[in-house]
């Protein structure tokens, strides 16, 4: 096998040290191996960094081991290329496992091109990334805290969730709140109901009839104020993610012309795979980083099975959150490709489906920088017009019906 760079090297890293292989082909064809081991101290990352520069390095891989490569990638992006790559796919023969040679063979593989590079975005990129990652965990830390208060509720025999749709509704934030103070009857919590709910105040007192004690007043008014700090933290991470976003408006307003993507789910999508799609090519190579399209495995000329491989799994949430959505909307391709999926081979499969859809559309949208066009909900009968027809006349047959059709006159 041909080697394909002359000056490259591997980068085995752990949290406090990484091990360093760099190979150099002379003029007469013969590689000099060096290596050398630093500290990951920005120091020592430094005095790495002009190591390499010292030696005409070109080329850099390393593994994606945790979150120990950024810093290593921070420093060295900006001087040489800079490949991270999956450890799955740089396994070293078994029994040879030391950091030397772990390092010298990431080099080797590297030298000879046979490495796959992960896709890294740039750095604006991986700023909104990690804002709109936390933002998702502070909801679910909001959603989390209102279960738990839920089940105080419960737990004092407070049933105010049977009655209302909503427990934390305007309403039911207002009776909660009536419930920490204290001082309040069941009756005039009650009257605290709004629009409609006020005729369910029968119920509402009922519901309010409980025992509640200081314990309960104390836990509620603790998770109480922890939900209204998370509400202040994740307005303030909205404001930033809507700064970081500008650059990136036009794309912004694009994806949500499609059915299902909202202002959230939009801000997702461009935090993971950013608005140039030339890395990924092609649509179904997205789809399949993305981890949204079926996997691939086959022997003796069977397909065995075609479970969806692991990918990156906060856009899989974003992209099914935004599938569900597509699939409650009325008139348009989407929903009618739900149905039709839903039909034969179910939900779930039906929901991953519309996903990569929605991900191939999106994929679309960013490249040609126009808004989504929809087909239009009898497109597939227009696609499948035969088929169409065929089992309109089987199901009325099967009703006991003698089918003739006869073709309209076409229009002038």
């Amino acid at each position: 096998m041909q080697p394909i760079l002359k000056r490259c090297c591997g980068l085995d890293i752990h949290k406090s040290i990484i091990v360093a292989c760099l190979l150099i082909e002379g003029l007469d064809g013969k590689v000099t191996e060096t290596k050398k081991s630093f500290s990951t101290m920005t120091e020592d990352l430094l005095k790495m960094k002009l190591w390499l520069l010292d030696n005409d390095c070109s080329h850099v891989a390393m593994e994606s081991t945790s979150t120990y490569w950024k810093p290593v990638f921070n420093i060295l992006e900006d001087s040489m290329i800079v490949m991270v790559v999956n450890a799955r796919l740089i396994k070293n023969v078994p029994g040879r496992k030391t950091d030397l040679n772990d390092s010298q063979w990431i080099a080797t593989l590297l030298r000879h091109g046979l490495l796959r590079n992960s896709f890294i975005p740039p750095r604006d990129i991986r700023d909104l990334r990690d804002l709109v990652r936390y933002r998702t965990k502070l909801i679910q830390n909001v959603t989390a805290e209102k279960n738990r208060l839920q089940k105080i509720l419960e737990d004092a025999n407070i049933k105010i969730s049977s009655v209302l749709s909503k427990t934390f509704s305007i309403s039911g934030t207002d009776m909660i709140q009536a419930l920490i103070k204290g001082d309040s009857s069941p009756e005039e919590i009650a009257d605290m109901a709004r629009r409609r709910l006020r005729s369910k105040i029968p119920d509402l007192i009922k519901a309010l009839r409980g025992h509640v004690t200081d314990h309960h007043r104390f836990m509620m008014a603790e998770i109480f104020d922890h939900l209204n700090y998370l509400g202040e933290r994740i307005a303030d991470l909205e404001r930033r993610i809507d700064e970081k976003l500008e650059p990136y408006r036009e794309v912004y307003e694009l994806l949500m012309t499609i059915p299902g993507v909202n202002k959230h789910c939009a801000a997702s999508i461009i935090a993971e795979i950013g608005d140039d799609m030339s890395v990924f090519q092609t649509p179904q190579r997205l789809a399949s980083w993305a981890g949204v399209c079926p996997g691939n495995k086959e022997s003796a000329g069977k397909r065995m099975s075609g479970k969806t491989r692991k990918g990156d799994c906060w856009l899989r949430v974003t992209l099914t959150e935004a599938a569900w959505a597509a699939s409650k909307t009325k008139g348009n391709y989407l929903s009618e490709k739900y149905r039709r999926l839903a039909h034969r081979r179910g939900q779930k499969r039906a929901i991953t489906a519309i996903a990569h859809k929605i991900l191939c559309i999106a994929f679309h949208v960013i490249q040609n920088g126009e808004p989504y066009k929809d087909l239009g909900p009898d497109y597939l009968e227009r696609l499948h017009k035969e088929n169409s027809k065929k089992n309109a006349v089987n199901r009325l047959k099967a009703l006991g019906f003698e089918v003739s059709l006869t073709p309209l006159p076409v229009a002038t």
